[in-house]
């Protein structure tokens, strides 16, 4: 079962894996997007590790909300609202309860990933974070290990997509031949879950 302590693992390797990554993140943002997801990020997670240390929320689903809270309130661009919207109903659908088990968790992403669909109006293959989303909210409940390696691949199979939502989408054909930043920031969410539970 996963109580708070492991989602506020959760969020704090997350921070620190988009802080490895922001770099890349950018650098990928920089050809199709506003060169800009890596630094955004970086300044969501870094709120966010902050809040969790100064309020703990004795909960999953509070540990989620308020993370999402913070990602929407301090992050630019679309991504806050979009990652503030998957923590925000992923912790909204876990509700109260003090733990949960991996196979509640991965129903709680789902309606999580199913928000943020409905925000963005992205569906699978518009070379999104839902590219990097579904397939590993898919497997999720087989093993944190499995959902890592689906969300990993998906975020590489974006790069012969043609963008159809959000800032890439107005480059057209030159979208094409780029890994999309918010699939693999996406990754690294779901890759989060694997060293936090040190599966």
């Amino acid at each position: 079962m996963l109580d708070a302590d492991f989602f506020r693992r959760w969020m704090t390797v997350t921070a620190a894996s988009v802080n490895r990554e922001a770099e890349r993140l950018t650098a990928l943002d920089s050809p199709i997007g506003d060169a800009d997801h890596g630094t955004n990020l970086q300044r969501g997670f870094t709120a966010v590790t902050a809040a969790l240390e100064k309020e703990a929320p004795d909960t999953p689903g509070g540990v989620l909300t308020l993370a999402g809270r913070q990602l929407i309130s301090t992050v630019g661009g679309a991504s806050g609202p979009l990652y503030g919207t998957l923590l925000r109903r992923t912790g909204k659908a876990l509700g109260d309860a003090a733990e949960v088990s991996a196979e509640q968790l991965a129903e709680a992403l789902r309606a999580g990933v199913d928000a943020v669909m409905t925000l963005g109006g992205a569906a699978p293959g518009d070379k999104t974070m839902i590219d990097a989303l579904v397939p590993a909210v898919d497997v999720l409940g087989d093993s944190f290990a499995a959902a890592r390696t689906a969300a990993e691949e998906g975020a590489v199979a974006t790069t012969p997509l043609l963008a159809r939502k959000g800032r890439a989408s107005y480059l057209g054909e030159r979208s094409i031949g780029h890994q999309d930043p918010g699939a693999t920031s996406a990754a690294l969410l779901v890759a989060g879950l694997v060293e936090a539970s040190g599966e």
